[in-house]
């Protein structure tokens, strides 16, 4: 049955494991298994997985959808092909299922329409029997040989690596699931608070309000937000971080604001709005990232209206470290442009910085937006932006992000 072309699509097959990883585990094995399929003209091709004493069918692909046979089906694994070919009791080709005392009397046979079949184990790393790599068709098939075992036999093992990583892929997924959950059931975030400077009254006018995560091994708080939206806890840790943050502003003066930080999703989705439920929403800054995928402006807008309507004020994080600043301070009708670390870092002597934050904050004066430089660290720095008229600074300068009962009692030097 092999033709002369099968060094082609084994180089199509292995290919397939070298597909961008965005690319899902069950993409390339479905393309593994239409591949396989197609070259051994057979009517299905399916990967089964043994789970407890069921054989499920994981993978499936059939040449069309009238044969009775779906991703998700299980048998007792007893009553399968399977697991008689794991246990040696049944052969790996049957060319007629009608000719073999088994296969013939077994009910599957006929549930299936099985007319004549080919199927191996498919085995992990670890020795462990994962499942089986089948191919059948309705009708009995005399041309199914030994080449198109051999064939199978190393499709499967690519199929096993493809498998294996997802195995492992499933379990980090597991953990990572895990141990956000528990902060999220614990209550584990520990929020810092950041001073503002502002320039002109020389006073602290606010705080950004940081998350922390006090677990091991440490893992900084962005990769704690990625992973949680990798798991669908992202909304959940989100708002969890916004009202442990908002939860200390009667601790604070006044007239000091918190600004707190969030994905345009959960403004969207109105959990940002639940969140903030009876807040003074004229103490809270909301902070969106350049780097935020925003599809439609004007329904992020209309969101954000009546949050707006109640005092609620706007801040575009991280200006200067994209190409689209312009546009999305535009489009978000902000009130404060945040310059990025990566333009106000060594600012005094870059001279192209100095030129980019000259043009940043000469537009935000022209939309009557005021300006807050992030990451300043040196005097030098300092003197530069007081020069080219930001309103405020913060940074490990003015202060560092630090516990509630530090930053209400903090004093700058500066």
């Amino acid at each position: 049955m092999i033709s002369n072309t099968i060094d082609g699509v084994i180089q199509g097959i292995v290919s397939i494991k070298d597909i961008d990883d965005s690319d899902s585990v069950k993409n390339k094995l479905n393309k593994l298994l239409s591949i396989v399929r197609k070259h051994l003209d057979m009517d299905v091709a399916f990967i089964a997985k043994f789970v407890n004493k069921e054989r499920v069918i994981k993978v499936l692909d059939a040449k069309n959808d009238m044969l009775s046979i779906n991703v998700g089906d299980s048998d007792p694994i007893d009553d399968t092909y399977c697991e008689k070919i794991v246990d040696n009791v049944l052969p790996n080709i049957i060319h007629n299922t009608k000719e073999n005392d088994i296969t013939n009397s077994l009910p599957i046979t006929e549930k299936l329409s099985i007319g004549s079949y080919i199927g191996v184990q498919i085995i992990l790393s670890n020795g462990e029997v994962y499942g089986t790599f089948c191919c059948y068709k309705q009708s009995p098939d005399d041309t199914i040989n030994q080449r198109d075992l051999s064939f199978l036999n190393a499709i499967a093992d690519i199929a096993s690596e493809l498998i294996e990583k997802n195995v492992k892929t499933e379990l980090s997924h597991n953990e990572m699931k895990a141990k956000i959950t528990s902060v999220l059931e614990q209550n584990k975030i520990n929020i810092h608070y950041q001073p503002i400077f502002n320039l002109r009254s020389n006073k602290i006018i606010g705080y950004e309000s940081l998350s922390r995560f006090n677990t091991l091994p440490y893992k900084s708080p962005d990769i704690w937000f990625a992973d949680a939206s990798q798991v669908n806890l992202g909304e959940e840790l989100e708002i969890l971080a916004i009202k442990s943050a908002i939860k200390g502003i009667d601790e604070f003066n006044l007239d000091t604001y918190i600004a707190i930080n969030t994905s345009p999703a959960y403004v969207l989705n109105g959990a940002v709005a639940i969140a903030l439920q009876g807040v003074n929403l004229e103490r809270i800054i909301l902070e969106i990232t350049e780097h935020a995928p925003i599809r439609n402006y004007p329904e992020f807008r209309k969101a954000l209206e009546p949050l707006r309507e109640r005092g609620l004020r706007i801040a575009i994080d991280d200006a200067g470290s994209g190409y689209s600043s312009f546009q999305h301070i535009l489009e978000l009708e902000a009130d404060i442009i945040k310059l990025d670390i990566t333009l106000t870092q060594n600012i005094n002597s870059n001279h192209r910085k100095y030129l980019l934050a000259t043009a940043l904050c000469a537009f935000s004066k022209s939309i009557n937006c005021s300006i807050i430089a992030e990451g300043v660290e040196t005097v030098e720095e300092l003197n530069s932006l007081r020069e080219l008229g930001v309103d405020s600074v913060q940074g490990y300068l003015l202060g560092r992000p630090m516990p509630i009962k530090e930053a209400i009692n903090y004093v700058t030097i500066f």
